[in-house]
């Protein structure tokens, strides 16, 4: 029986439904998403946890929805989720089927939220087992997380050098006036209520994997059972001559968003990258600089990863919106008046007048302080792990930009991607794998970028692709463009046609290769669909 908290609705008939079909019924005012599977059905929250976006324009596969914006995935038998972005799960409401009806039992509580927070379970004052997580970004936050909802019973320390509870970094480059108490991932008292200790303007200088101790830049030292690394990137600085003067300047916090924002408005501004921050720049103050500037390494933005065509198409929509492009360049000097910046001469000898530099010429794993600590590190700085996201030492974890995994994806291809999606994934791994659930990780790469209103997506992982077969048209910005490498798949991107890139992704997450021919065919929609 329903309490009082509690109703309960006939939403459809049995009949009315197909296996494998979603369906958005109405309780109370509020939405739920329906799913019929192998004749059984289920209900839970009808948004995804992340930004809001509807689910039922999402991507059915056997048990759970992947959201077709970002392509974060929930079970629809718990409402659990299973991959990101996005923390919480979906509410998950009672189903009967009575005399051929379809019933929905749903608590109001519930429908009015949307989102679900797992439950959590509190620290065991008498349990001496402490974790240290080094990282206040997306994967040292899962993990914290995922470790109260698996039942650890320690201390959990979560410490970053920033002076910012964990926040939402994706956003500081869309909407770079927002302050930081609106992108924060979780409020200050979610901490205290779960026994998640979060120490800010807390830099780890070296870690002794001997003495299972990290030493911190105020001198203070913190003894650990368990570690992760989680440390991020930072981003590469401007080597030139005069790359020291005033509003030369990079994009990693809140405040350096703010900063740009305040010094762009109608100011000359040049943006050193071509790549996804870069870009994203360009576009925010497209509207609000006097001029923005870009100049990038490649022919098109996105050349590498994205192909020429559309990297033509997204030049071409933000020179419409007043941007100009010196590509295949980069800055030579920048030259300076009472220490600001006020002129750049590229390699090209093209001289531009400015008043703001941002740089975004990729980022370098933060790193550099485990020299001596005997952790494995590649060529590059980033911390080798396994597939259960554990490094060369016992009980050392890495995970996020930092961290080089093997990719099931590409056989276990060891590599290293920067994406918001991955980090909050492996973060759920490895605090699995502390607590010894021999969890793989497996997870296929999706990401995504904003532009004037304009949203690309991204699945799987396309580099060294040798063509690309497109559905649509770049120009229309519309289209869906495959990576093909060794007669596969590899990648796939999209704009305006969704639920495409999550339906294509989910593929690839069941270890199902496409072929160039699937993808060549005139008839995606049945193969996707068969799929």
């Amino acid at each position: 029986m329903a309490t009082e908290d509690e109703f309960t609705k006939e939403v459809c008939l049995e009949t009315d439904m197909q296996d494998g079909e979603m369906r958005e019924v109405e309780m109370n005012e509020q939405k739920v998403l329906l799913v019929k599977i192998n004749g059984s059905f289920s209900a839970v929250g009808s948004k995804c946890t992340h930004y809001g976006a509807p689910l039922i324009k999402g991507a059915l596969i056997g048990h759970r929805v992947r959201c077709p914006w970002h392509g974060a995935c929930f079970n629809v038998k718990t409402g659990d989720i299973e991959d990101y972005p996005g923390l919480d799960s979906l509410p998950c409401f009672k189903v009967k089927v009575e005399n051929g009806k379809v019933l929905v039992t749903a608590n109001k509580l519930a429908l009015e939220n949307s989102k679900r927070v797992k439950t959590m379970t509190p620290r065991d004052p008498h349990c001496s087992s402490t974790v240290l997580i080094l990282g206040g970004g997306p994967a040292g936050l899962v993990c914290a997380e995922t470790l109260r909802q698996e039942g650890y019973l320690g201390k959990i320390i979560l410490a970053t050098k920033e002076d910012n509870l964990p926040y939402d970094r994706t956003k500081l480059s869309k909407a770079m006036n927002m302050k930081t108490e609106s992108i924060l991932l979780r409020p200050g008292d979610f901490f205290a209520a779960h026994d998640i200790e979060v120490w800010t303007d807390k830099e780890a200088v070296a870690v002794n994997t001997s003495k299972k101790m990290v030493k911190f830049k105020d001198g203070s030292v913190q003894q650990y059972d368990q570690l992760l690394i989680a440390t991020g990137s930072r981003p590469n600085k401007l080597k030139c001559s005069g790359a020291d003067l005033e509003n030369v300047l990079l994009l990693r916090t809140p405040d350096d968003a703010n900063k740009i924002h305040e010094l762009s408005s109608k100011k000359n501004v040049l943006i050193l990258g071509s790549s996804f921050i870069g870009m994203e720049v360009a576009a925010y103050l497209s509207d609000k600089a006097a001029s923005v500037c870009v100049v990038g390494s490649s022919k098109v933005p996105f050349q590498a990863v994205l192909g020429s065509d559309i990297g033509s198409a997204v030049m071409k929509m933000l020179e419409e919106h007043g941007v100009k492009f010196y590509m295949e360049n980069t800055i030579k000097e920048l030259k300076g008046q009472n220490g600001k910046v006020k002129e750049a001469i590229l390699k090209s000898g093209t001289v531009l007048p400015v008043d703001v530099v941002v740089t975004g010429i990729g980022v370098a794993p933060e790193s550099a302080f485990l020299s001596g600590s005997g952790i494995h590190l590649d060529s590059k700085g980033f911390i080798i792990v396994d597939k259960h996201m554990q490094t060369n030492i016992q009980g050392v974890f890495a995970a996020g930009d930092v961290a080089s995994f093997p990719l099931s994806l590409m056989n276990s291809k060891r590599v290293s991607i920067g994406h918001w999606q991955l980090a909050l994934a492996q973060g759920r791994s490895a605090a699995l794998n502390m607590l010894k659930r021999k969890e793989v990780f497996n997870s296929v790469p999706f990401f995504w970028t904003s532009l004037l209103g304009k949203s690309i997506r991204y699945a799987g992982y396309g580099e060294g692709f040798t063509e690309i077969i497109m559905k649509g048209n770049p120009k229309e910005m519309k289209f869906l463009a495959f990576y093909i490498r060794e007669e596969n798949v590899v990648a796939v991107s999209s704009m305006n046609f969704d639920p495409a890139v999550a339906r294509i992704a989910e593929i690839l997450a069941s270890g199902k290769q496409i072929s160039k021919a699937e993808a060549q065919s005139s008839e995606e929609d049945k193969w996707l669909k068969h799929f």
